[in-house]
């Protein structure tokens, strides 16, 4: 069984295995949930990504999380905390990416604000980020209702530019 990280009222964070991959693989390749992503996903660049995750628990304790509804067990998307090096400094990004079924209806909210208030009370980080590109709005929306702020300037990840949003833990108050 998959260890269990965080739980909020509807939803169960927990960490993936290879058995997800059949979930993971379907919302990666979905146009619309990838559409802030260089591309949609192989099946096998799915079990790349599943893979990647099970890394990051090992070497930093956490990753991405697959979300599960409570009520039902259905897998709804993936959130969670990955280390991420911005401006030279490592720094612990909430990140949240939810299936199209399940879209707007604060899971993506909810599950981010469960992974903030673990990175602060749990792990003790003095500062949590999402870095999210400029035109994906609806991430900007979430990245605000946790208590996250946009910092000036872009900055490169990856292929892209992207907002850094910020705020330490002293500001992360609901």
């Amino acid at each position: 069984m998959a260890k269990q990280v965080l739980e909020t009222p509807r939803l169960i964070l927990r960490e993936m295995s290879m058995d997800d991959l059949g979930f993971v693989a379907v919302m990666l390749a979905d146009p619309e949930v990838m559409r802030y992503y260089p591309k949609c996903y192989t099946r096998v660049e799915a079990a790349a990504w599943v893979q990647r995750s099970m890394d990051r628990y090992a070497q930093h304790g956490h990753g991405l999380w697959l979300v599960s509804d409570k009520a039902t067990g259905q897998a709804v998307g993936q959130v969670g905390l990955v280390t991420q090096t911005v401006r030279g400094l490592e720094e612990r990004e909430v990140g949240y990416l939810i299936h199209r079924p399940y879209w707007r209806q604060g899971l993506a909210t909810e599950a981010a604000t469960a992974c903030r208030d673990y990175a602060v009370q749990v792990l003790g980080s003095q500062r949590v980020i999402s870095l999210i590109r400029p035109e994906n709005l609806p991430s900007h929306g979430v990245a605000r209702k946790i208590g996250l702020q946009p910092e000036p300037g872009l900055v490169q990840h990856g292929m892209f530019e992207h907002i850094v949003f910020s705020s330490t833990a002293g500001r992360m108050v609901e």
